[in-house]
């Protein structure tokens, strides 16, 4: 896979991680899609900030309503956006400087290779390796996954509390007499 250098970038439904990669004196992201690599010049945590903006919310409005949510207080699973089914976990705090950022949605399979080291296998067939210990990558798909049901459960029963409300039959009329404000009798219908 060619590396491809870009200046902006969103998260989106092909995104699989984001990691950090020492460019010169500064941060940079390598970002792996299904199909292609990029290399940008923001740091992992500044694209997943952009990209929740990009969606329409903002990472701090994120990061407390997974709180709220599901109540985790560290290394919190963001919702990106729900509708694209984006959910990304972090390996390590996300302030620190090697956090990646994976994408629940895309991980097939994780393998313990030593302690500290896991293979991830991506939907793609697809696998790399992370400095992260299997038993770490385990519990934050497993707290991303409680995330993305949660909030899914609530978008489909608003949908279908919503449903119900248009499909409702129409109020039946009454039988009594009708008026007008209580004022002026409205034409009587026998």
């Amino acid at each position: 896979m060619k590396l491809k250098q870009i200046e902006e970038y969103e998260v989106n439904p092909f995104t699989m991680f984001i990691k950090p990669i020492v460019y010169g004196s500064k941060i940079y992201s390598e970002i792996f899609e299904v199909e292609d690599k990029f290399l940008s010049p923001f740091k992992p945590l500044d694209i997943i900030k952009n990209s929740c903006e990009y969606y329409g919310s903002d990472y701090e409005g994120r990061r407390n309503g997974t709180k709220r949510l599901v109540g985790y207080a560290h290394k919190i699973p963001i919702t990106i956006d729900p509708t694209n089914r984006l959910f990304f976990f972090p390996t390590t705090s996300p302030n620190s400087q090697e956090c990646i950022w994976i994408s629940q949605e895309h991980v097939k399979k994780c393998i313990r290779t030593n302690p500290q080291e896991t293979l991830i296998l991506f939907n793609n067939n697809q696998s790399y390796t992370f400095p992260v210990s299997c038993r770490s990558i385990m519990t934050q798909l497993e707290r991303a996954a409680h995330l993305s049901t949660k909030l899914m459960q609530r978008i489909e029963y608003n949908e279908r509390k919503s449903f119900y409300l248009l499909q409702r039959p129409k109020a039946m009329e009454a039988s009594e007499d009708s008026f007008r404000y209580g004022k002026n009798k409205i034409k009587d219908k026998s």
